[in-house]
């Protein structure tokens, strides 16, 4: 099974990061659902910014983890080094 980080640019610009093993499925359920993080439902609607793959929960939690503790500047760092890739 396949675990992604991902992070999702809210409305009012903020970020918000997350994990899941199915990326379109919570999405949407961001953008549409009750269950949508509570952060991110009165930010709608959100975008995917970033993600990356991780082949296990525990690496991809850590990784989740990480991210979360890095200030805003820094994930746009990582954001945008994601971007200059394609």
């Amino acid at each position: 099974m396949v675990y992604y980080v991902y992070i999702l640019q809210c409305s009012d610009n903020s970020l918000y990061t997350g994990i899941t093993t199915d990326l379109k499925r919570r999405i949407s359920e961001h953008n549409h659902s009750e269950k949508g993080a509570k952060y991110t439902k009165i930010r709608r609607p959100v975008r995917l910014v970033y993600n990356e793959e991780h082949t296990d929960r525990s690496s991809a939690s850590k990784r989740e983890y990480e991210i979360k503790k890095l200030s805003r500047s820094e994930k746009l760092k990582i954001i945008k080094r994601r971007v200059d890739e394609i």
